[in-house]
């Protein structure tokens, strides 16, 4: 009998890793939003790493993060280095296209908590006064990732936070519309010198 249930837990194991074998070994994930600014205004909160406090969904998430930025100022060459929590873990990412006003490609590299290389693209499209932004990612899957894919998918567990990014990033490229046209105040001025 107990010959009988190993075979049968031996079976089942094995048809379990053939199944995960044979999932998708790349993933792909988007989401877009309407921002009520030009493409320029909404353009630079990516193309900037300083930028991104105001709008990624992982900013706040640790107070404690170490963010290092390196590089170009901004565009191709700009980088960021990340080390945080257990919900921030630890990375780098680096622009690696951009395409004033239309394309940011990001390559990002991620140490913790699992290691992993995915691009994230973001596209830019004017309609009228307003852009619509895509935010995307793509990446691949090992064994691992399959597995973990099986209960809960890279869509159902990112996607919330990309949307989240992109409510963000049109609160924060609004507000700056609305400061350059003059709508709302900007920063306080700087004290006098003493």
């Amino acid at each position: 009998m107990l010959r009988k249930i190993s075979l049968g837990l031996a079976g089942a194991l094995i048809v379990l890793v053939i199944f995960v074998a044979t999932r998708p070994d790349t993933f792909h994930l988007e989401r877009s939003t309407r921002i009520n600014a030009p493409a320029d205004v909404v353009f630079a909160q990516v193309n900037d790493f300083k930028n991104w406090d105001a709008w990624s969904p992982w900013a706040k998430l640790d107070p404690n993060m170490t963010k290092t930025l390196g590089g170009a100022p901004s565009g191709v060459g700009a980088t960021y280095a990340w080390s945080g929590n257990k919900e921030v873990g630890e990375g780098h990412m680096a622009i690696i296209d951009s395409k004033p006003n239309e394309r940011i490609a990001v390559k990002l590299e991620f140490v913790k908590p699992f290691a992993g290389t995915n691009v994230a693209t973001f596209t830019f499209v004017p309609q009228g006064s307003a852009t619509n932004v895509t935010w995307a990612m793509d990446g691949a899957r090992n064994f691992l990732g399959k597995a973990i894919g099986l209960l809960v998918s890279v869509d159902a567990f990112l996607g919330p936070q990309f949307e989240q990014g992109l409510a963000q990033m049109k609160t924060a490229s609004e507000a700056r519309m609305d400061r350059r046209q003059g709508l709302a105040p900007g920063p306080p001025p700087a004290s006098p010198p003493a």
